[in-house]
């Protein structure tokens, strides 16, 4: 016998259908992208899963959807561009909501409880089994960005004061910082290779990388601005952007806690950048030094 619903329990059910469809067009697109075979295997496997929801939400609606294109190119081009791993945990972290509403309609639907079930369990299993190159190095990119963060805004900060022109400064933090990207990374493929580790080069690579991009960014302000106040403030707030969004990033892709790793961070870059401010004062002052 055929189980007729109210219209607005059908409604919801479409809504849960077309989610379904459309993470499964995600996942299939991006297991056809992958070149590493096990990855495209899981996303390929958890795509059928998705599309086994689609199809059993159809015996209750009797309707056919069409993906949301527009969520699937947004999910798509997030995972090509910043990583598997963050684009489909960030997806399916804003789908928890829609898995809790699932259960509201568990004496409707019986069913969903399997679909429950795959979204909060298997799923996340097979995520974990994800293997990305890029987050087994967040410790070297943490290495990088980290102490280019303190160093560099400290410099900039303290430099700011000191010499009063922002050309100048910016020439002096392009010196500071490149040669302190070199000096690091050559540290730290040196510990690794004293510890007989393979990847030193690779990770040292990353620790550089990560250096030198957060060096240029800190750095523009002060190469199309002349008011070195602005530039500072500028440069503070670039700071604090690249902390909260590779902490964002990481609490995603690593299940890591945000606030208290952001508010270390912050801190820290922000401490050091008030005391090299208030030396680059005092040189100024009475170091007799005026650009």
């Amino acid at each position: 016998m055929e189980v007729v619903l109210e219209k607005s329990i059908i409604n919801k059910l479409c809504t849960f259908q077309k989610n379904e469809i459309t993470e499964s067009v995600i996942y299939s697109k991006l297991a056809r992208k992958e070149k590493k075979l096990e990855n495209a295997a899981i996303l390929q496997r958890i795509s059928i899963e998705e599309n086994s929801h689609y199809e059993f939400l159809k015996i209750y609606t009797h309707k056919s959807f069409e993906p949301n294109w527009l969520k699937v190119f947004y999910y798509f081009w997030l995972s090509r561009i910043l990583g598997i791993t963050f684009g489909i945990k960030l997806m399916e972290k804003g789908e928890a909501h829609a898995q809790i509403q699932y259960g509201e309609y568990l004496s409707y639907v019986p069913g969903l409880k399997n679909i429950i079930e795959d979204e909060d369990k298997h799923e996340k299993e097979l995520i974990s089994l994800i293997e990305e190159e890029r987050l087994n190095y967040v410790g070297s990119i943490v290495l990088g960005l980290n102490d280019a963060l303190v160093e560099l805004t400290g410099a900039l900060a303290g430099f700011t004061f000191a010499l009063n022109n922002t050309r100048v400064i910016a020439l002096a933090g392009l010196i500071t910082g490149i040669a302190a990207s070199f000096s690091m990374a050559a540290s730290g493929y040196l510990a690794k290779k004293s510890e007989n580790d393979p990847t030193a080069l690779k990770s040292a690579s990353y620790t550089g990388l990560a250096y030198v991009l957060t060096v240029a960014l800190l750095i523009f302000p002060y190469l199309i601005f002349d008011n070195i106040f602005i530039c500072l403030a500028l440069t503070l707030t670039m700071a604090i952007l690249i902390i909260l969004f590779f902490n964002y990033y990481i609490s995603i892709a690593k299940d890591l806690p945000f606030k208290k790793r952001f508010l270390e961070m912050a801190f820290i870059s922000l401490g050091v950048s008030a005391i090299t401010f208030g030396i680059g004062y005092l040189l100024r002052k009475f170091g007799g030094i005026d650009l």
